[in-house]
């Protein structure tokens, strides 16, 4: 049944679930996609930027690192703008970190000057994550699982469309024009889209909790909880930043090309959207905790294909498994927040999950490097995953076996 929530001065009482709702929800998707290049660029040109700087692979991956960094304490303070003046005015912030940091970069002169700058690329894209899954948990009750993993699907939409142009932007005018180009048209194709959402959140542009859906569990104390979930973050994402950071660098070095590994890429996003809507689905239905788990443990199944097989057939069914299989855990991360915590911080307390994850996916890139340059393989990092993999799902059960013993109160449905 349709909740109305209440008049804000003379604009029409909003109402959750409802096609009002649906529409921003594709709008938030379109601002996610577009964003979220901050995300993948990177990975696509790593190989180019090594060998024009001529670095070392744990060199070159700094940049990702800092992206992520800079989209981890983006996501905090972006979380606490949306918290506290609304999701407009954090995109809007994001936009022109974005505008500038690709400017940045395509205009860098060394190594370090164009992996700084990914801090900016990093910050501004955290606001087309976090606070979009945590402010679309507002506009929904019965479909608040699937509403948060579709808005979380722009990262992955994005992640399938931008490595090929990426690419063939690099390959064809070069990288720093396309960084360039890549900077201008964020800037003015999210600003009208931004515009359209404002639009059609009219009164309710700015932040308004208290008609919001409650917490469904009482699980633990909301900053043990947090801290826990952080941990748990950290651990998958530096398990899934090794084939999506260096797939690229990987297909490269076991000569099929720089385009096959940036495809492998793309194929691996396009199964993560298919895998986040579906995420979306089954927590509606036996909530967070339970969907996160089950994509943590067919996640380590798929790292450990990566190490049996590494011909270019099997390489693109195992990245199609892969995507399909972790596509929906940073997502339930933010469902979990919602079931368990209150609507009033909730854009803050994803940030901070959120912040945790990139953590762990920055380190995990850099640590890949790292242990590709001391052992000349890619083996022992598929393997340092495996085992950040399985702390992931040693604290997840134990939360799980938590919220069985308190009964029926927590009832994951």
């Amino acid at each position: 049944m349709e909740t109305p929530l209440a008049k804000t001065g003379k604009t029409p009482a909003f109402t959750l679930d409802s096609r009002q709702a649906w529409i921003r929800l594709v709008l938030a998707l379109v601002i996610g996609s577009i964003g979220s290049v901050g995300m993948w660029s990177v990975v696509v040109v790593l190989p180019t930027v090594q060998g024009e700087f001529a670095a070392t692979r744990g060199a070159a991956s700094l940049a990702f690192t800092l992206a992520m960094l800079g989209f981890g304490l983006g996501g905090v303070v972006t979380g606490k703008l949306t918290d506290r003046f609304g999701i407009v005015a954090a995109i809007a912030a994001g936009i022109a970190l974005i505008g500038l940091g690709y400017l940045g970069a395509g205009l860098s002169t060394s190594l370090w000057q164009f992996t700084a700058v990914h801090f900016l690329i990093g910050a501004g894209a955290s606001a087309t994550f976090g606070p979009l899954m945590a402010e679309a948990s507002h506009w929904f009750e019965r479909y608040r699982g699937l509403a948060v993993t579709i808005a979380a699907s722009g990262n992955y939409v994005g992640g399938t469309i931008w490595p090929p142009l990426v690419n063939w932007g690099s390959s064809t005018i070069g990288w720093r024009a396309t960084h360039i180009l890549i900077g201008a048209f964020c800037v003015v194709s999210m600003t009208l889209v931004v515009l359209l959402l404002r639009a059609q959140m009219g009164g309710h542009a700015g932040t308004s909790h208290a008609a919001a859906p409650p917490p469904k569990i009482d699980l633990l104390p909301t900053n043990t909880l947090t801290a826990l979930l952080s941990i748990a973050s950290i651990a998958c994402c530096v398990a899934m930043a090794m084939p999506q950071v260096h797939i690229v660098a990987y297909c490269g070095d076991l000569g099929y090309g720089a385009a096959r590994g940036a495809e492998m890429l793309s194929l691996m996003l396009a199964f993560g959207i298919i895998s986040r809507i579906g995420s979306g689905f089954l927590a509606d239905r036996i909530g967070g905790i339970r969907t996160l788990l089950l994509g943590s443990v067919a996640q380590g199944a798929a790292l450990l294909f990566y190490l049996f097989f590494d011909s270019l057939g099997s390489l693109y069914v195992i990245s199609a498994m892969f995507g399909l299989f972790q596509g929906g855990i940073v997502p339930a991360y933010a469902i979990i927040v919602r079931e368990a915590m209150p609507a009033r911080e909730a854009a803050t307390r994803v940030g901070i999950v959120i912040m945790a994850s990139v953590l762990g996916m920055s380190f995990g890139g850099w640590i890949s490097g790292v242990i590709f340059d001391a052992t000349g393989s890619y083996a022992a990092a598929f393997v340092n995953g495996m085992a950040w993999n399985a702390l992931n799902v040693a604290i997840m059960l134990m939360l799980l076996l938590r919220a069985r013993r308190r009964g029926p109160r927590v009832a994951m449905a």
